[in-house]
């Protein structure tokens, strides 16, 4: 069982190791969670999702050139850039910025954004695809909304008709916005929805989460999950999902890449399971193809 008693977690602070820069050198690394700011907001967005989570945040600003300077540390080859709207009029202008980033760095892969309030789903998503973007990402403890909220429905069913993902953070033990029970009752409305489950499925419930979701269609990511338990459960949790179901990331800006991949290392997974966590699912799942 984990020890929840712990209730604050010290901010990563990376120095630099040749040795793990040289294991990372054998691996392609995507870092599938990834949050990202204008540089005009980016260290107040920091401040912000520091103060939610009530801890000190590893990086002092979340713009893109941070993100790729932190991720350098282990040579990503990829990253999953989104960000989150708490307005309605926000989710114009994270989708063009999460789009602008993506045609100047190749490097990108980019989520849109979406808000309960967005009056019709077809035309965001007509506008999320052409501005190449590959999904949505939704944080429901911090956007106030169920994940099987009826408001947000039709957004699962158009990105199920549309074979699109969603990328949900999940798990949070102050609220039940994001308990991985409400996304088994999306699953049994849209069987077909293709979605990443964040933090292993949900970081702070992971007990209850491994057994609700493990037979659902869910793919889960490894963020903001290992600073919290132990390498060996992690370890359980990969081989409890199956390993061909897990994609690596680091939810930047809360966590530095080098001190997360050090803790992915810490797991003990096979080369091959490290291969597959650390790109080819992400590969896969994406239809990358490079």
């Amino acid at each position: 069982m984990i020890d929840w008693t712990l209730t604050r977690i010290e901010p990563d602070v990376y120095e630099p190791d040749e040795e793990l820069a040289a294991i990372a050198a054998k691996y392609r690394i995507a870092d599938t969670h990834c949050h990202v700011y204008p540089k005009k907001v980016a260290e107040k967005a920091v401040l912000g999702i520091g103060g939610f989570y009530d801890i000190k945040m590893s990086a002092n600003s979340g713009d893109t050139g941070t993100l790729m300077v932190n991720g350098s540390t282990i040579g990503v080859d990829k990253y999953v850039i989104c960000s989150v709207a708490t307005t309605l009029k926000q989710v114009d202008s994270i989708n063009r910025f999460i789009a602008s980033e993506c045609e100047e760095h190749s490097e990108f892969i980019g989520l849109g954004a979406y808000h309960v309030d967005v009056p019709d789903v077809e035309e965001l998503l007509d506008n999320v695809e052409g501005l190449g973007l590959r999904g949505i990402k939704i944080h429901p403890d911090i956007q106030g909304v169920a994940i099987d909220d009826e408001r947000v429905l039709p957004l699962y069913r158009e990105l199920e008709r549309r074979g699109l993902p969603i990328l949900i953070h999940m798990g949070d033990r102050r609220y039940d916005f994001s308990h991985p029970k409400r996304l088994c009752n999306v699953f049994e409305k849209y069987p077909d929805l293709r979605v990443i489950a964040a933090h292993f499925g949900a970081h702070g419930i992971v007990e209850e989460a491994r057994d609700l979701l493990k037979d659902t269609p869910a793919m889960f990511d490894t963020s903001s999950s290992l600073p919290i338990f132990p390498a060996e459960y992690g370890n359980e949790l990969v081989h409890w999902y199956g390993p061909e179901r897990l994609m690596f990331g680091v939810d930047f800006p809360m966590w530095h890449h080098a001190c997360e991949f050090r803790r992915f290392l810490s797991m003990g997974l096979t080369e091959e399971e490290n291969r597959m966590i650390l790109y080819d699912n992400f590969a896969r799942f994406y239809g990358v193809d490079d």
